[in-house]
């Protein structure tokens, strides 16, 4: 089991590390534009279920990566890897019928982050399927090795899928436009960090 565990946690810390739509929003702003406001308040109230489905399947992969057997950690990584994929593509959808932001570039924005989670939800689904294929009830020297190297493939595809969606969701969440879905508590929610026996 050795083998597999620090492979799981680099996935897990990679995991953590990435730009997931929500994580950690902070910081406050000027009531300045009621327009904008109200569209932020309107868009985290839609999202609030999908912001929380995707924190916990997270939690998920990195409480397994600390002493999860692989059998464990396939199960649990598939399920997260589901569920973050129907999460981003269920805020895509949130934010389509949102509408664009009341800002300059508005619709630019709006389009862009949908592209973003449009396709981080079809990596995580691909991520699912790659999860599922590993064979962990191998035990063998052999077997393990195999299953290590499966996830390791998944950590470095999950570090791609997250390079992929950093922009627009950056531009999402900064500016005016960031300052107003930062107010939201609905939008706002605890940071992902990998767990104190994982280091």
């Amino acid at each position: 089991m050795e083998g597999t565990n620090p492979v799981n946690k680099k996935l897990a810390a990679a995991l953590s590390g990435g730009a997931v739509l929500v994580l950690a929003l902070s910081g406050c702003s000027d009531d300045k534009d009621d327009e904008l406001n109200d569209w932020a308040k309107s868009l985290c109230g839609q999202i609030q279920p999908q912001l929380e489905k995707s924190v916990k399947a997270q939690q998920t992969i990195i409480s397994t990566a600390a002493d999860g057997k692989p059998e464990d950690v396939k199960k649990a990584d598939s399920e997260a890897f589901q569920a973050i994929s129907d999460a981003d593509k269920a805020i895509a959808a949130a934010l389509k019928k949102a509408g664009p932001p009341p800002v300059d570039d508005g619709e630019k924005i709006q389009k862009d982050a949908i592209a973003d989670l449009t396709a981080a939800s079809k990596g995580y689904a691909d991520l699912k399927k790659q999860v599922d294929k590993l064979d962990a009830k191998d035990d063998s020297a052999k077997g393990l090795d195999a299953f290590s190297k499966g996830l390791e493939k998944v950590g470095k595809d999950l570090g791609e899928i997250q390079k992929q969606g950093d922009g627009a969701l950056k531009t999402l969440l900064e500016g005016e436009v960031g300052d107003a879905i930062s107010q939201q508590s609905e939008c706002k929610s605890e940071s992902i960090s990998p767990s104190p026996s994982s280091a």
